[in-house]
């Protein structure tokens, strides 16, 4: 939000400022594998996800001096920013599980700080420039930047030791597992597809707005009760955090996250659309903290972080795509548009059938270890599980 709103009040540019925003995504995906390796063989986890965070504070500091700089500065500046980011976008992640013993509240917690993120980056910077020029804006996320490498290097996460290993054929592992390992191809697949859906949804609800009230502000309205839809549920998540199959519970979020979207579509009414839209939003907390803990759970210590930023950057790509996507398809119909962004939720849960019936959940006969020398992870009351699609702890 801030870089567009910066790039019209200097340069009178919008396309500009989509670039920029472009710039800033694209090279994650690219990096992510890269950075996964080096969070799996570091040492000090954190001083890298750190470094990362103010690169990113760095760029936007840059990225305030818009029109008074050189543009390839700028560039280049959110291009690095954005190939860092997977250290802290998903390789953060991938340490949530060290931090507490009930692995399904962690990721409750972990899926909650995206949300809250979600709600307050934007609400922050729609606050600002009420009152400011996108200057402070940009700022206050360069601050908030700081304040989170700050508190990255204060946690001293565990290493996960993934040393002796080569970055090439640690890349080449990683990359390896994701595709080759059946749970967490299917479990990666349909997050990914998810996310095609969530990331043309604000593009839809402004066609929609448009169409229906003739309105494109009230395209916020929506976007806002879905963040705040997501939010709620997150918070339930945390308090209590659902126990059943986390595959199913991915499945059945998906499956509910689409209905709901395609029940907005309905022309019933503005408030009719903003409360099926921010129900939508509400069924997508328990799915993401499921999808989180299976990533986790389907990888082993010394890949886990490429699990995890490999899984963010296609994700972002999905959502990026998804934004193109709808852009294109706005000129058929608002409603029509909205339809298919629910349907392809309901074909990630789809995909899900894919989840092979005997991985992952089944809990067996409490045991110290699977062979000699490998002890097993305890679960939160203290029990030892053993899974049968050798999955890891």
């Amino acid at each position: 939000m801030a870089i567009p709103i910066l790039a019209v009040q200097q340069m009178n540019d919008v396309g500009l400022g989509g670039a920029l925003v472009a710039v800033s995504l694209g090279p994650s995906v690219l990096a992510a594998p890269l950075v996964g390796a080096a969070l799996d063989r570091a040492r000090r986890p954190g001083l890298l996800i750190a470094g990362s965070g103010l690169l990113s504070a760095i760029a936007f500091a840059v990225t305030a001096f818009l029109g008074q700089i050189p543009l390839p500065v700028v560039f280049a500046s959110l291009a690095l920013a954005g190939a860092v980011s997977p250290f802290y976008f998903g390789g953060l992640s991938s340490f949530v599980a060290d931090a507490m013993p009930d692995r399904r509240r962690a990721f409750a917690y972990d899926a909650l700080s995206y949300n809250v993120s979600a709600v307050a980056g934007p609400a922050l910077v729609g606050l600002a420039a009420l009152f400011f020029p996108a200057q402070v804006a940009l700022g206050l996320l360069a601050a908030a930047a700081v304040l989170g490498a700050l508190s990255t290097a204060a946690i001293g996460l565990r290493s996960h030791a993934a040393a002796g290993v080569s970055v090439a054929r640690s890349v080449l592992d990683g990359l390896g597992h994701i595709l080759g390992h059946r749970p967490l191809a299917v479990v990666t697949a349909a997050s990914t597809l998810s996310q095609l859906g969530q990331g043309g949804l604000a593009v839809a609800a402004v066609a929609l707005s448009i169409e229906r009230t003739g309105a494109p502000g009230d395209g916020a309205l929506l976007v806002t009760s879905f963040a705040i839809g997501s939010l709620v549920g997150a918070l339930w998540e945390t308090v209590r955090p659902t126990r059943a199959r986390l595959p199913a519970v991915m499945m059945l979020g998906f499956v509910f996250t689409g209905l709901s979207t395609i029940a907005a579509a309905l022309d019933l009414g503005t408030a009719w659309t903003a409360a099926a839209i921010g129900l939508s939003g509400a069924f997508t907390a328990s799915a993401t903290a499921a999808m989180l803990h299976l990533r986790s759970r389907l990888s082993p210590p010394r890949l886990r972080s490429q699990v995890f930023t490999v899984g963010a950057g296609l994700r972002t790509s999905a959502a990026a795509a998804g934004a193109a996507l709808a852009g294109s398809a706005t000129g058929l119909s608002g409603g029509l548009t909205v339809a298919g962004i629910g349907l392809i939720w309901v074909v990630s849960a789809g995909l899900m059938i894919a989840y092979p019936a005997t991985a992952g959940d089944k809990k067996a006969t409490p045991s110290r270890s699977t062979s000699p020398g490998r002890t097993l992870p305890e679960d939160r009351d203290g029990r030892h599980e053993v899974r049968e699609d050798m999955s890891f702890d």
